[in-house]
């Protein structure tokens, strides 16, 4: 008997009944045949879902395939091929450490890491053991073999005390008790559902075996030497629940080439050089203490670049029409059961208690400005009322998670809330979305992704509601000039990712080194109007909900400080930067010349409405020295002073390590102002 399958060109492939994506590929030429390590099948009597498949997975009459190689640009191919390795190296961990339990090994951006509970603590000094280790895996080209076991089976091998092997040939009683406690869940998540209790998908490489739902290179050898790196080694909590056990979590990564593993590792040592944790303490800007873990704490250097993004939102708010506010940090709890923040999101909040009420630290700052809506009648006549506020939110994360500014407890969010008719909804989502680009290219970001996300599993509000919010998103992207004068957006669909209160579009920009970070958001909300009761009255002198549009812009004041710091390398725009100038006198009698040039910047800032950092550095260091360790500090004008200059009425101008020559001090105070007045960037490379 013979089936048939096409192929993605649309051309027909005859194959023996039985046969395998590896087997099709062979059909097709030796080449394939040996790069070939999985297919992507769609099968004919359910031609809306394509399944990623091992190569050895057998194919039926009808399949569309694909067949899927680490030749060429595939992230499914990359995927498989890191999945593949996270497993190689838990492979060599359990070789080298004997009664090692490993828990859970995924895929990550550029990546995969394994979870592990050791019996001896390890630290990046046994990277190299493990590489080693994982280098004689490929070498032996182990076949990785994919097995179906009924629940019973899947327990006796990875659970505790049998002997012997399975009747699928595996050997019994592994105890591996986390393999055990997910094949529960799989179990329990079945019976709960009233679905079929599933088969569970093993794989065995050689003496290692793994519950896993693959797929999987079809055999060890096939990852490559030279084209994986481990990359450090962390703890990490067994499920992320500080009650756990901590477990050993080690990082890798892996890339089809020798050539492209190495770009990505020069890559990764420009990032660590650009760490903004590095930069923060070089630049003394702020500081993490034990005294209270995930809340940054910031210097005089880093209040000034603090202030700096701060003057700057708040002069641009005011030009968009917007009103600031602010909101107490503690509310009572029964605020956050009315807005449905209790019920979905109590797990990351802080509770207190005052005169026995409970209360509730604010993860958010929506209820507080709603309650400012609700302050006072509103008319029809007041809308689109738009308020902002730079509101201090903490939210509680695991200790294993935490990370410099980017990961922290307690965090500025910049929000704003929007009040508008039904009608006003898509002009105010469309003027947002103009004014968080403007936003983004004035600190120097013109790469941006869209994405919309729609309605949650776990959300609040009807069908209604949520069908009319999604629909003014799509609107604006679809059509974001409102005339039809300008091209849809450029966005990505994401299906049930939105907030539990209403869909959503995020932004993500991606900075110097490609990296893609999620910033802002814009989130249409008809459901938190409805249960927090809030209304305006029509033109028709009847009540009616307003929409709320919740918008966040650069989302975590302090987490975008991290990215701006790592986009820059530390070389902030001037108008950024918290030590502008720092004016150098080279001996002793030109100490009062450097201070009347300290004094001219000062002035003439202040005379155009800015803040100039101008300092003097004239500590008993040789020029030479003070200079080098201004350019350390990244100031971006070293001004040198000498007898010339002081006679000349001028001063020697560094400009980002670059010798500028002398200039005129007006002249340059002129350039300079304008330069901070009218915020230029330099290159961020």
């Amino acid at each position: 008997m013979t089936l048939h399958v096409s192929l993605p060109d649309g051309s027909p492939l005859e194959l023996d009944d039985g046969a395998t994506v590896r087997d099709a590929a062979a059909a097709i030429g030796p080449r394939l045949a040996k790069a070939a390590i999985a297919g992507r099948v769609t099968a004919a009597d359910d031609p809306d879902v394509t399944l990623l498949v091992d190569a050895a997975a057998p194919l039926h009459d009808g399949d569309k395939l694909d067949i899927v190689t680490l030749k060429g640009d595939d992230p499914d191919a990359v995927d498989i091929q890191r999945h593949s390795a996270s497993h190689i190296m838990a492979q060599a961990v359990t070789r080298l450490f004997p009664g090692a339990r490993y828990a859970i090994g995924p895929t990550i951006d550029n990546g995969f890491y394994y979870d592990i509970e050791l019996p001896e603590p390890i630290g990046d000094a046994d990277i190299a053991r493990i590489e080693k280790e994982m280098a004689k895996i490929v070498s032996q080209n182990l076949p990785v073999e994919r097995f179906e076991l009924p629940v019973d089976e899947a327990l006796a091998v990875f659970g505790a005390g049998e002997e012997g092997t399975s009747p699928a040939g595996l050997p019994l009683g592994l105890d591996q008790r986390y393999k055990v406690e997910l094949i529960e869940d799989l179990v329990a998540a079945a019976e709960a559902t009233g679905d079929e209790v599933p088969t569970i998908s093993v794989y065995r490489q050689g003496e290692f075996v793994d519950l896993c739902r693959g797929p999987h290179l079809p055999s060890t050898g096939k990852l490559g030497n030279g084209t994986f790196k481990l990359t450090s080694i962390a703890g990490a909590y067994w499920r992320g629940d500080e009650k756990n056990q901590m477990l050993t979590r080690v990082y890798g990564t892996a890339f089809p080439s020798r050539e492209e593993l190495a770009a990505y590792l020069e890559a990764l040592e420009l990032a660590r050089q650009r760490d903004h944790r590095r930069i923060g303490r070089d630049l003394d800007l702020f500081s993490f203490h034990e005294e209270g873990p995930g809340f940054p704490f910031f210097h005089p250097k880093g209040m000034r670049l603090w202030n700096a993004m701060i003057d700057f939102w708040r002069a641009e708010h005011v030009k968009a029409g917007y009103e600031e506010i602010s909101t107490p940090v503690i509310l009572r709890r029964e605020l956050w059961e009315r807005s449905g923040h209790w019920d979905n999101y109590k797990e990351n909040m802080y509770f207190t208690a005052i005169d026995e009420q409970p209360y509730a630290v604010k993860p958010m700052n929506c209820p507080g400005g709603l309650l400012i809506y609700k302050s006072r009648r509103r008319s029809y006549r007041d809308l689109p009322l738009r308020m902002a506020e730079l509101g201090r939110v903490h939210r509680h994360e695991m200790s294993g998670v935490l990370h410099g500014l980017f990961r922290v407890r307690y965090f500025t969010q910049d929000d704003a809330h929007i009040y508008c008719t039904p009608e006003q909804l898509e002009d105010e989502v469309r003027g947002v979305l103009h004014f968080m680009l403007h936003i983004y290219r004035s600190f120097g970001f013109d790469d941006v992704h869209i994405e919309l996300s729609t309605r949650p599993d776990k959300s609040i509000g009807t069908d209604d509601m949520w069908e009319r919010a999604e629909q003014a998103l799509r609107a604006v992207l679809d059509d974001p000039a409102g005339d039809g004068s300008q091209d849809a957006v450029d966005y990505q669909l994401n299906p049930g990712d939105g907030a539990f209160y209403g869909p959503k579009i995020d932004f993500h920009i991606r900075d110097v080194m490609g990296r893609s970070w999620q910033c802002g958001t814009i989130q249409a909300d008809f459901a938190m109007p409805e249960t927090l009761d809030i209304t305006y009255t029509g033109a028709d002198n009847e009540e009616h909900r307003p929409v709320m549009i919740h918008r966040a812009l650069l989302g975590s004041i302090e987490r975008f400080m991290g990215i701006l710091l790592e986009h820059y390398g530390g070389n902030l725009p001037t108008w950024l930067a918290p030590e502008q100038v720092l004016v150098l006198p080279i001996a002793d009698r030109h100490g009062d010349y450097a201070a009347e040039v300290a004094r001219a910047l000062r002035d003439a800032g202040a005379q155009a409405s800015l803040v100039v950092h101008v300092d003097v550095d004239d500590r008993g260091e040789s020029i030479g020295k003070r200079i080098r360790d201004a350019q350390l500090q990244k100031v971006p004008y070293i001004l040198v002073v000498g007898d010339r200059e002081v006679e000349q009425g001028a001063v020697g101008v560094r400009e980002r390590g670059e010798d500028k020559g002398a200039r005129p001090l007006a002249e340059f105070v002129g350039d300079f102002v304008a330069e901070v007045r009218e915020r230029r960037l330099p290159e961020a490379g």
